[in-house]
């Protein structure tokens, strides 16, 4: 990190801020830690892993990460409806961040 003069900055304009506004969200980080350790997953298998997420927040949370271009989702055209969700190949780069962080709290867990 660069020592500048905090005056002449603005946070906004940081790619830790942007990394930050793709991320951050209650479920964000869980979506993309699920989609990493199992690829490809179906709505449903996601909503019970998780657990305590909503499906109308999942849906949202979906949409933005999608929108991002971090999630890819896949409908195939059946009746049931079957929707596939994947990581894209720009979402895949935040892996080694989500290792760091899995890593970290490992190494740093307090017992309870």
């Amino acid at each position: 990190m660069n020592k500048n003069c905090i005056s002449q900055e603005n946070w906004g304009n940081t790619g830790f801020s942007y990394t930050l506004s793709l991320i951050s969200g209650k479920y964000k980080m869980s979506i993309l830690y699920t989609l990493a350790e199992f690829g490809v997953v179906r709505f449903n298998e996601m909503k019970k892993y998780i657990g305590v997420i909503s499906y109308k927040t999942l849906s949202s949370t979906l949409k933005d990460l999608e929108a991002d271009k971090l999630v890819n989702r896949k409908e195939y055209p059946q009746i049931p409806p079957k929707v596939e969700y994947s990581l894209t190949e720009r979402g895949k780069t935040l892996i080694p961040i989500l290792e760091t962080l899995c890593e970290w709290g490992t190494k740093n867990k307090l017992p309870k």
